[in-house]
């Protein structure tokens, strides 16, 4: 994002770099409050790093390195991509069909940058999460809203466009870190159907800042209008916090 559409249309953001709806500052920011020096801590489709790295704006990527300030960052990622990440104490790539490869109970806190949107079994991917935080330890996730706007212009364009359209709003972006998007675990419903048996579950729906406005002040502005006139449960992003119940 352009810092001068930011700070002329953010002012708030010329104090910090940030501006107020800032999703990652909200989801990493709770993290930040939930864990503690001696979590061990689950990065599920940690990746190559590439949203620590590629982040330009200092604050948040020290708010998102979680490594130095829990005890372990474990990693996995279905793509042998995440062995290399540099933000990770270990890692290790799973096949999305088999359980995860750690021992139950192993981590206090998992979370989860952008990845369910991708999943495909929803009820097997919340019961393996589950099953690896210890009791009373946490899944934290930040993933598309199905009924957003983001995720609506996905479904339409379809997965067969979607490399090509994400090089288009997102020439940055990689081809290898784009992914088939399902949007099977994308809405409060599906999200308390799939976890909320064993654990209490709190979501809501943030508007983030405009990420698709081609460094045009039209459009920054009109997707900063349109964010908001636009009802809560409708805005573009998701916020999910699990807590495993106690057993």
């Amino acid at each position: 994002m352009s810092i001068d559409l930011r700070h002329r249309f953010s002012p708030e953001s010329r104090f910090g770099g940030f501006s107020e709806a800032d999703a990652m500052v909200e989801f990493y920011g709770r993290i930040a409050a939930l864990v503690k020096p001696t979590d061990r801590v689950l990065d599920y489709g940690a990746g190559r790093g590439a949203q620590i790295s590629e982040d330009a704006l200092p604050y948040r990527r020290a708010l998102k390195t979680l490594k130095g300030r829990v005890a372990h960052v474990e990693g996995c990622d279905i793509a042998p991509e995440v062995l290399s990440n540099p933000y990770l104490d270990g890692a290790k790539v799973f096949d999305p069909r088999e359980p995860l490869p750690y021992d139950d109970a192993s981590f206090d806190l998992v979370y989860s940058n952008w990845v369910f949107e991708h999943v495909e079994n929803p009820q097997v991917v919340a019961r393996e999460l589950l099953r690896v935080v210890k009791p009373g330890g946490y899944i934290c996730a930040i993933t598309p809203n199905k009924w957003g706007y983001i995720a609506i212009a996905s479904r339409l364009a379809g997965n067969r466009r979607h490399v090509a359209l994400l090089k288009r709003v997102q020439p940055n972006r990689k081809d290898f870190d784009v992914f088939p998007t399902r949007y099977r675990l994308n809405t409060p419903a599906a999200v308390r159907r799939s976890f909320g048996k064993n654990a209490e579950v709190v979501t809501y729906a943030v508007s983030g800042d405009p990420a698709y406005h081609f460094d045009s002040p039209v459009i920054y502005r009109l997707f900063q209008w349109v964010h908001a006139l636009t009802p809560r449960r409708l805005q573009p992003i998701l916020l999910i916090f699990v807590r495993k119940t106690e057993e």
